[in-house]
This record gives C-alpha cells, sequence and structure tokens, in this order.
C-alpha cells in the first residue's frame, strides 16, 4: 500500500528539483528553500522517477558527468525491504553533483554487485569521495557480505559551496552505484 505522506514528500521533492533545474530567480528561490527542507533521491540506471516498495519516489538518473546505465530486473536482492533500488546501476563514472543550499547533510550512498561476472572479493575495487572524504579501496562485495546484496555507506558531509561533489576512481573493474540519498540534517 502507499504511503500518502512518503509519495507527498518524494513528488514535493521532485517539484522542488525542477523547479531547481528550470532556473530563474523566483524558481531558484522557491526550489533553494523547498531542497533545504526535504531530502533528494536519485535512483540510478533509470530514465523515469521510480516508486519504491515502501512508497518513497526516487527521481530518474541525473548529476553524473559520465557513465554508463544497465538495468537487471529480474534479479533477487538480499538484506533489503526496497530491492527495485537495486535492480539498475550507473558504473565507469568519475563524477556526481547536485546544486544545494549551504548547509549539513547526510548522504546515503546504496551499493550491491550485482555484475554476473563478479562473485567475490577483490574483483571490484574503486574509491570515491564525497565533500573530500575518501573511501578508498571500496569493495561492494565486501561490504555487503555477498552479491546481490543490499549495502548503504552514510556519510555526513557539510555544504559551504552550493554543490554536493562525489568523485569516482577505479582501481580494478568500474566503480558502481545503485542509488543516492541527500538528506538534510536536522
Amino acid at each position: 500500500m502507499l504511503n500518502p505522506t512518503r509519495l507527498l514528500r518524494g513528488t514535493f521533492t521532485a517539484v522542488a528539483a525542477l523547479l531547481l533545474m528550470a532556473g530563474g530567480t523566483s524558481g531558484a528561490a522557491a526550489a533553494d528553500a523547498a531542497l533545504a527542507k526535504s531530502a533528494i533521491r536519485i535512483k540510478t540506471g533509470i530514465t523515469k522517477p521510480l516508486t519504491d516498495e515502501s512508497g518513497t519516489v526516487w527521481l530518474a538518473d541525473q548529476g553524473f558527468a559520465d557513465g554508463d546505465t544497465i538495468e537487471r530486473p529480474d534479479i533477487e536482492i538480499a538484506n533489503t525491504k526496497t530491492p527495485s533500488l537495486y535492480r539498475a546501476e550507473r558504473y565507469s563514472m568519475t563524477k556526481f553533483s547536485q546544486k544545494l543550499p549551504n548547509g549539513k547533510y547526510v548522504v546515503k550512498l546504496h551499493f550491491a554487485e550485482t555484475f554476473e561476472d563478479i562473485n567475490g572479493a577483490e574483483q571490484r575495487v574503486f574509491s570515491f569521495k564525497v565533500e573530500g572524504k575518501e573511501f578508498k579501496d571500496f569493495d561492494v562485495f565486501v561490504k555487503a557480505g555477498a552479491v546481490r546484496r543490499a549495502y548503504i555507506e552514510t556519510v555526513n558531509v557539510e555544504i559551504t559551496d552550493g554543490q554536493l561533489d562525489i568523485t569516482f576512481t577505479p582501481k580494478i573493474e568500474n566503480p558502481e552505484i545503485n542509488a543516492i540519498e541527500i538528506i538534510p540534517a536536522s
């Protein structure tokens, strides 16, 4: 059953993001005010918004400088109540950016190893930085404990330049990510 509060919150976030992208003084100001109070959720690897199993709305893939996407709609994902978040991904990317009002945020990066050629540790290793906080030699398989198992990395950040920046650097295989949440800290 859809949760009306989550659906409304997700719709409000999507509208605020669209206002921000539309530009203009009044549109940008309204979007900044809305973004300062609500979370931004981006589902990578898809072209249309997604409403997950709990009723939360996720924006379609956006904000990446490069990379490719792939969907694997029929795979089973463990360790989550929202497996739809992990059935598509962006991979081989180098940078993600999102304009935000300055302030403190909790950034949640969602990962699951779903590439069929990876079945153990040290087969996909990459590093990433979230607003300068480095995660070196990150291995999705190791963090999640298995393939097709969800893992969320949570990072507290402070935005001082009006933009969240995440960079990705490959080591073995390509970096991958399944979803990003940006939540204003209370």
